[in-house]
C-alpha cells in the first residue's frame, strides 16, 4: 500500500472516530430511545447501524456529486454546513414532540412492563399501572391472593417491551432518526474525501469512505451499546423512573440538538 493511501486511510479512521465521538447526537438518541423503547440489543445494533450508513452515505453522495460537476472545497462545505443545521432543527422538534407525548403519557399513567430475573433462574414479565398507588408487583398481589394485573413466564431469549410501544409510533421513531441521520453532515469527510479525487484515484477514494465510514458506524455501535448496557446495570437504581422514560428521551433527544444549535458542538 503506497505511504499516501495509508496516511489517507489512517487519518479518514481517526476523524470518523473523533469525529463520533465528540458528537454526542451520533450516541445518545439511540441511547435514550432504546432504554425508553425496549428495544433489544440486536434492535438497537441495527437501527444504529442503518442510521450510521445513512449519514455516512448521504455526505459520500454530496461528496460524490460535487466531485463529478467540479465544485470546489467550499462549496460543499458550505452544502454540508447547511445541512447540519436542517438535521439538528428536526432533532430538536422530534425531541421536543417526543418529550411532549411522553409528558402526557406519563401523566395518564399508562401500564408497562417489567422483566424480572430471579435468584434461582426464574425469569418472567410483568405489567403494572402508574395510576395504582402504592406501585405494587404482580406477585406481591398474588402473594396476598389477589389477581395479578399480568403475568407471563419467560421464555430463554425472549425480550420483553414495554406495554404500548407497538403500533405507529414504534414504527415511527426508527424511520424519524434514519431521515434526521441522512441529512446529518460528515463535514471532515469531504477535504479527506477531495485529495485522492483531485489525482483521479478512484481507488483511494472508495477506500477512504470505507475507513471512514467503518470508524464512524463502529463507534456509534460501540458508544450505544457501552452506554445502553451501563443503564442496564444501574436499572435497579432508577426504579420508579420508568413513567418518565419516554419524557427523558425526548429531553435528551432536544439537548443533543440544542447543544448542536446553540453551542455549536
Amino acid at each position: 500500500m503506497a505511504p499516501d493511501l495509508t496516511l489517507l486511510l489512517m487519518t479518514a479512521a481517526s476523524i470518523g472516530f473523533v469525529h463520533t465521538l465528540l458528537g454526542p447526537d451520533h450516541y445518545l438518541p439511540f441511547v435514550a430511545l432504546s432504554k425508553a423503547r425496549g428495544w433489544s440489543t440486536a434492535r438497537t445494533s441495527a437501527i444504529t447501524a442503518a442510521c450510521g450508513v445513512g449519514h455516512v452515505a448521504s455526505s459520500i453522495l454530496i461528496g460524490a456529486i460535487g466531485i463529478a460537476a467540479g465544485a470546489a472545497l467550499e462549496s460543499l462545505v458550505h452544502i454540508e454546513s447547511w445541512r447540519g443545521d436542517l438535521a439538528a432543527w428536526l432533532l430538536f422538534g422530534f425531541g421536543l414532540a417526543y418529550m411532549a407525548w411522553g409528558v402526557k403519557r406519563a401523566v395518564r399513567g399508562e401500564t408497562h412492563s417489567h422483566s424480572h430475573v430471579h435468584a434461582d433462574g426464574t425469569r418472567h414479565a410483568h405489567v403494572h399501572d402508574h395510576r395504582l398507588a402504592p406501585h405494587v408487583h404482580p406477585h406481591g398481589l398474588a402473594a396476598r391472593g389477589q389477581d395479578p394485573v399480568a403475568f407471563a413466564p419467560a421464555k430463554e431469549g425472549v425480550t420483553f417491551a414495554p406495554v404500548g410501544h407497538s403500533g405507529t409510533a414504534a414504527l415511527a421513531t426508527p424511520w424519524a432518526l434514519f431521515i434526521i441521520f441522512v441529512f446529518g453532515p460528515c463535514e471532515p469527510l469531504i477535504p479527506v474525501l477531495m485529495y485522492p479525487a483531485a489525482h483521479a484515484n478512484w481507488l483511494a477514494v472508495a477506500a477512504v469512505c470505507l475507513a471512514f465510514g467503518l470508524a464512524t458506524i463502529g463507534t456509534m455501535l460501540v458508544v450505544v451499546l457501552g452506554l445502553r448496557r451501563g443503564l442496564d446495570a444501574l436499572g435497579g437504581h432508577a426504579h420508579g423512573m420508568e413513567r418518565w422514560s419516554h419524557a427523558i428521551a425526548g429531553a435528551t433527544l432536544s439537548a443533543c440538538a440544542a447543544a448542536i444549535i446553540f453551542l455549536g458542538l
